[in-house]
């Protein structure tokens, strides 16, 4: 079982990642091997809207994101974490979610299969999203984002495991919320041991 996280914080060490690893920290315990990317370190464009995907179902743009397809396309599990920025996602995390428009591409025009061996597990995803605010739809543009993102990635959105935090935004303030940090964990240990 291979559980990759995904970090759309421009900010390192933050609440969003503090939560990201205590995730990977429970898949970890259920046995997965983990790994971490944290975009913020990584040097990628936006898609450019060439359309060449359409043709080769493979993006042409040449730069950090081909580390990300190639973890995608080997995950079982995914969890995606972003703090929530104009009630969305980040444009760290949307970058690399406009850039999935190849498999876009791959499944809807070329009507091919998600580049995955034959025998491997059915994918799941997950997400972690932390905002400041209290407002009641505060997550609702970003859940829109990952269905579809998850769809064309052909990993099953796992909404029973989402974690959403309101009402922490200053660096270091989810130290202080114990349940999302048990949330988090719980989160991440049922993704890697769910079928």
């Amino acid at each position: 079982m291979i559980v990759i996280g995904i970090s759309g914080s421009p900010r390192r060490d933050g609440n969003t990642e503090t939560l990201l690893d205590r995730a990977l920290a429970g898949a970890e315990a259920a046995g997965a091997n983990v790994e971490k990317f944290v975009l913020c370190d990584y040097e990628i464009s936006g898609c450019i809207e060439c359309n060449d995907c359409f043709e080769s179902g493979t993006c042409t743009i040449g730069d950090d994101m081909d580390a990300i397809y190639e973890a995608i396309e080997r995950a079982d599990r995914i969890v995606i974490a972003s703090p929530i920025f104009f009630m969305g996602l980040t444009s760290q995390m949307k970058a690399i979610i406009d850039r999935c428009q190849c498999y876009w591409a791959l499944k809807y025009i070329l009507k091919e299969k998600f580049p995955r061996e034959e025998n491997a597990p059915s994918r799941q995803g997950s997400f972690i999203g932390v905002g400041g605010t209290h407002g009641e739809n505060l997550f609702d543009g970003a859940m829109k984002t990952l269905k579809y993102f998850f769809d064309a990635i052909e990993a099953k959105p796992r909404e029973d495991l989402y974690v959403l935090v309101r009402g922490v935004d200053d660096k270091g303030e989810i130290e202080a919320r114990k349940d999302a940090l048990e949330d988090a964990f719980e989160s991440g240990r049922k993704l890697a041991e769910s079928a």
